[in-house]
């Protein structure tokens, strides 16, 4: 059995893998620490992993895996009372459902995930997610709804460059 030090060590690894661009390395170093981490009966250092394994995953174009990994890992961090990894969590299922071209559920979890970010307040992951849902939308023709998600997600953020107050300004005069 790993000790709790090797397996941060096995994290790092894959993280830096992730960002070399080398995602199976990274998915196997991810699979295994969480893995090690469930046996140490580590549940929040596992589904660590299992988001890190989602994000490489989808990565990977493999979005049921990515889903798969992702389910019920938001839980976890509720029951630890942590907010900002819940918000995540549910944002890379609704990425993984994203990719799955499953729309309405993308957006409600997208939706889940904003209002978890609102209560953590995290306004800048709340805008990324807002985003999200509105690039969803435009993409299904609904502009007026994309309208308000991008206004929403430039409001959540917490320091709005001036490029996104004046497309807020544009926006909010195009609705009228």
């Amino acid at each position: 059995m790993a000790t709790p030090s090797e397996l941060q060590k096995l994290a790092e690894e894959g993280k830096q893998a992730f960002n070399a661009g080398q995602y199976e390395p990274a998915l196997t170093k991810f699979q295994a620490a969480a893995e090690g981490y469930a046996a140490l009966g580590d549940q929040v250092n596992a589904a660590e992993m299992k988001n890190n394994q989602s994000v490489t995953l989808l990565k990977l174009g493999q979005g049921q895996a990515a889903l798969d990994a992702a389910l019920g890992t938001e839980q976890v961090f509720a029951n630890a009372n942590d907010l900002r990894r819940q918000g995540m969590a549910i944002g890379n299922q609704a990425a993984a459902l994203e990719a799955l071209k499953r729309w309405d559920d993308a957006l409600a979890a997208y939706d889940r995930s904003a209002e978890v970010f609102a209560q953590a307040g995290d306004g800048d992951l709340r805008a990324m997610v807002l985003k999200s849902a509105a690039a969803i939308k435009l993409r299904r023709g609904k502009v007026s709804e994309s309208a308000f998600k991008m206004i929403g997600s430039m409001e959540a953020k917490d320091k709005p460059s001036i490029f996104e107050r004046v497309l807020r300004s544009v926006l909010r005069f195009v609705q009228r």
